[in-house]
């Protein structure tokens, strides 16, 4: 049994990892952590979640969290990353990351963590977007320059960062596909016509949309398009758990998706 302790237990995708991981026959639940002065400290995990009581009171000490855990789950916020890896690495437990937001300092650190824990970050932990991001460097070798390459990403209104780690991923593709460094985000007034081998970024928001990501392939006569859409945070949260078993099982190191996802 895969004993987990979950981070932001009383956010939207806390909540959703503690209902994925308590319906797993394998998994367990052992922890859950909030920041302090949450109101939801002392409160039982379960509960908090709407899936009655499971018996993890909530806390605001990494140390009483994760203290009987294999692994922790952690999709709380960039300003507790850091405080998070510090505590997975103090207490030598395996430590699956997956907010998007993160500074290259933060993600410089969580890759150095990988030579103490076991730890996997991804922008996004669907099945479907590494597959996306693997076939949009196969389009874009393919389809070459004769195409021109946008990203459009549309996301709820509560999201903080833009544009979304996803998009971030398919564009670090494109740009390496393409040989470019000429990225814009978002077009507004007299721009002129669009220059050769120039990536476009469109972040759209509102509403209560999970995450839309679609690469469009411009040619002369024809265009070619990559999407995906999430209508369910679930999505995420058994990607993480899958994540999870697989860095506990394979040891310490630093880890992608597509090495769980065979890509």
């Amino acid at each position: 049994m895969l004993k987990i302790a979950v981070t932001g237990a009383a956010g939207k995708m806390g909540k959703t990892n503690i209902k994925v991981i308590s319906e797993d026959k394998e998994s367990q639940l052992t922890g859950a952590l909030e920041a302090k002065g949450s109101p939801f400290i002392g409160q039982d995990a379960g509960q908090t979640a709407g899936l009655g009581v499971l018996g993890v009171p909530i806390f605001d000490s990494a140390s009483q969290a994760i203290g009987n855990c294999d692994v922790i789950i952690d999709f709380s916020s960039p300003s507790v990353v850091l405080e998070n890896l510090h505590a997975a690495m103090e207490h030598n437990k395996a430590l699956v990351i997956g907010m998007t937001g993160l500074s290259d300092k933060e993600l410089s650190a969580v890759k150095e963590a990988g030579e103490k824990i076991p730890v996997i970050w991804a922008p996004n932990f669907s099945v479907g977007v590494p597959l996306m991001a693997h076939l949009t460097r196969i389009a874009a070798e393919i389809l070459g320059k004769d195409f021109d390459a946008e990203i459009v990403e549309v996301h709820h209104r509560m999201k903080k960062d833009s544009p979304s780690g996803t998009a971030i991923k398919l564009l670090n593709v494109l740009k390496e596909a393409y040989h470019t460094k000429d990225v814009v985000y978002g077009r507004e007034g007299i721009i002129g016509e669009r220059p050769e081998n120039q990536i476009g970024v469109s972040a759209v928001r509102g509403g209560d949309v999970v995450g839309d990501h679609t690469v469009y392939f411009l040619g002369m006569g024809e265009r070619f398009e990559l999407s995906h859409k999430a209508s369910s945070r679930e999505t995420f949260a058994k990607g993480a758990l899958r994540a999870a078993k697989y860095i506990v099982k394979n040891g310490k190191g630093f880890y992608t998706i597509e090495q769980v996802l065979g890509l």
